[in-house]
């Protein structure tokens, strides 16, 4: 059924979303703006540090200050050193994949290196990392997830994405993919609210342990 699959990065292959929504509310809270993890959730989540700083701008009238950002990045990576998991039964499922596999992340190409690295995933992964950083328009625009199965030589009809938010859905879907939305991140503690109709998955999982429950055909002679 798929020749591909592209695995978006936080909140899917690592634990992570959790880590940087609490991370981002402390530093907004030092310039006197205070959100929460349900505004994380619905502004923030699967998006590009330049579409946070757009919400903040439009929404509190703040323009974020140069510094922000690599004091963040760099507040948040320390945390990552100490309480960063990788998601429980990723490691298993690729490396049993019979097809290409790849990632696809919003995160910056430092974060994502440090984050895989810190999980031991950064050599499985290899040369097949992609960023926002190399498409002109990040989530929920279908460029990055095009890039990846263009440099990856795999039509995109052939594609499966597996994303945990709902702009990594839309844009998967935009890409003409199939996509299945992971719930099992910490970071929906247990809430999740219907699919929206213009960012509804072809299928919904909580564990990694199922993946090839529902595709038997990607998994790899034993």
């Amino acid at each position: 059924m798929f020749d591909l699959v592209i695995f978006d990065c936080d909140g899917v292959l690592i634990d992570s979303e959790i880590i940087s929504a609490r991370m981002l509310i402390a530093e907004l809270a030092r310039l006197g703006v205070h959100i929460d993890l349900d505004y994380v959730a619905r502004h923030f989540l699967g998006r590009s540090y330049p579409t946070v700083m757009a919400q903040i701008r439009r929404e509190f009238g703040l323009d974020l200050p140069p510094e922000f950002e690599a004091n963040y990045r760099d507040r948040l990576l320390a945390e990552f050193t100490k309480s960063l998991r990788i998601m429980p039964g990723v490691a298993d499922v690729l490396g049993a994949l019979a097809c290409p596999w790849c990632v696809a992340t919003s995160s910056s190409p430092r974060r994502a290196d440090m984050s895989l690295d810190l999980v031991g995933l950064r050599t499985a992964v290899g040369p097949r990392l992609f960023t926002a950083s190399q498409v002109a328009n990040g989530k929920p625009a279908p460029d990055l997830f095009l890039f990846a199965a263009r440099q990856m030589q795999i039509d995109p009809a052939r594609t499966l994405v597996i994303e945990d938010s709902l702009t990594g859905v839309r844009a998967a879907l935009a890409a003409g993919m199939q996509v299945w939305r992971f719930t099992g991140g910490s970071h929906f503690g247990g809430r999740l609210d219907p699919d929206p109709p213009d960012a509804t998955p072809h299928r919904r999982f909580d564990a990694f342990a199922d993946f090839f429950h529902f595709a038997p055909d990607l998994k790899g002679a034993a």
